[in-house]
C-alpha cells in the first residue's frame, strides 16, 4: 500500500474535539481532495462516534482511501472488552467495520502492548482477520522496539502474519524513538506513522512565556496531557519555540510546516499524521507535504533539541505500562 507524506488523524472528529459531524465531514473531504490518502482512527476515539464519523465521510471514497483504525484500548468497563485476546479482537473488528461502514480495513493496528496476553495469541487471530479479507495488513501503535522485535520472530517462527507497520510519538520535542524504535522499525521493513508530530500543538506557535493558552486549546481542555501543568518540560518547551520560529523563517517555511518536514526527513518514517480540529488547523499543516529540509537547517534543529532527547514528559507513547502500572513492578 502507498500513502501520502500526510496522514489524516481523526481524533479530534467527535466528543473529544469537533461536536459538529457535518463540519467534520468536510474537513476531511478537504484532505482527501488535497491529495492525502491515509484516514487513521481509532474504536476508543470517543468511544466510536469517531469511526461513525470517518464512515458517513468515506462513502463513494472507499476506494481512494487506505483506511486504518485501532483496537485495543478499553471500550467499556470489564476485563473482555479491550486488550488483544482473541475474544476481544473477534468483537472489536466487527464493531469497526459496523461503524465505519465497509467490509474491509486496509490497515488494523493494535494501539498498545497487552502484557497479559501472549503476543502469539494477538497474531493468530489476526491473522485469521487477514485470510478472511476483512483486514488487509496489520500494524501495532506505541510499541516499545523490544516489543516490535518480539512480534516479528513470533509471526515468522509461528507462521503468522506479522506487523507491517508501527505508529509512534516522534516530534521535535520527543525524540525518544530516534533510539530505539525508529530504527528497528526500519530493519524489520515495517512502515511507520507519526503520531503528535506538532506535540500536542506545542509546534504551532500558539503558547507564549507569561501568556494565557487559547480557550480552546489542548492546554485548557487536556493539560495533563501534553506536558501544560509540568512546570520543568513547560518551561523546556517555551524557551525554545522563538528559536525554531527563527529556523523556520531561514527555511522559508512556518513553525508548522518545520515540525512536520522534521519528522518526514528521518529515513524510517512513511507519513506523519495531522489531527486538525478544524478546517482552518487543517489548512496550515496541509504545505507540510511538499516541505524538504537542508541539512543546515536538521543540524540547527539538533541543536535546539539533541536527537534522542524527550523534553515531553507526560502522556508520551514511550511510557509503557511496564512503566505506569505499579502492578507490573510487584508481586
Amino acid at each position: 500500500m502507498q500513502v501520502t507524506p500526510l496522514a489524516l488523524g481523526t481524533m479530534m472528529f467527535g466528543a473529544w474535539g469537533n461536536r459538529d459531524h457535518d463540519e467534520c465531514v468536510r474537513i476531511i473531504h478537504a484532505a482527501l481532495d488535497a491529495g492525502i490518502n491515509v484516514l487513521d482512527a481509532a474504536d476508543v476515539y470517543a468511544h466510536g462516534e469517531t469511526e461513525e464519523i470517518v464512515g458517513r465521510a468515506i462513502k463513494g471514497r472507499r476506494d481512494e482511501i487506505v483506511l486504518a483504525t485501532k483496537f485495543c484500548e478499553a471500550m467499556k468497563p470489564g476485563p473482555n472488552h479491550s486488550g488483544g485476546s482473541r475474544r476481544w479482537i473477534v468483537r472489536a473488528v466487527e464493531d469497526s467495520l459496523r461503524r465505519l461502514d465497509t467490509d474491509y480495513i486496509d490497515l488494523y493496528q493494535m494501539h498498545r502492548p497487552d502484557p497479559d496476553t501472549d503476543i502469539d495469541e494477538t497474531l493468530g487471530a489476526l491473522s485469521d482477520l487477514v485470510q478472511q479479507g476483512k483486514v488487509r495488513a496489520i500494524g501495532t501503535s506505541n510499541f516499545p522496539a523490544g516489543d516490535l522485535v518480539e512480534a516479528q520472530w513470533v509471526a515468522e517462527r509461528r507462521g503468522r502474519e506479522r506487523f507491517r507497520t508501527e505508529q509512534l510519538s516522534y516530534s521535535i520535542f520527543d525524540r525518544h524513538a530516534e533510539a530505539d524504535a525508529l530504527p528497528v522499525a526500519e530493519r524489520y521493513g515495517l512502515g511507520v506513522l507519526v503520531w503528535s508530530p506538532l506535540n500536542g500543538g506545542w509546534l504551532t506557535g500558539k503558547y507564549r512565556p507569561g501568556a494565557e493558552p487559547p480557550v480552546d486549546s489542548r492546554a485548557k481542555t487536556n493539560g495533563d496531557h501534553f506536558d501544560f501543568r509540568a512546570d520543568e518540560a513547560r518551561a523546556a518547551k517555551l524557551a525554545r519555540i522563538e528559536t525554531l520560529e527563527s529556523i523556520a523563517r531561514d527555511a522559508g517555511v512556518t513553525l508548522i510546516e518545520l515540525a512536520l518536514g522534521f519528522v518526514l526527513a528521518h529515513r524510517a518514517v512513511s507519513a506523519a499524521i495531522i489531527g486538525p480540529r478544524t478546517m482552518e488547523q487543517l489548512q496550515s499543516q496541509l504545505g507540510a507535504a511538499e516541505v524538504v529540509l537542508s541539512d543546515e537547517i536538521l543540524d540547527r534543529i539538533d541543536a535546539v533539541v539533541e536527537p534522542g532527547v524527550n523534553l515531553h514528559q507526560t502522556g508520551a507513547g514511550d511510557r509503557g505500562r511496564v512503566l505506569t502500572d505499579a502492578r507490573l513492578r510487584r508481586r
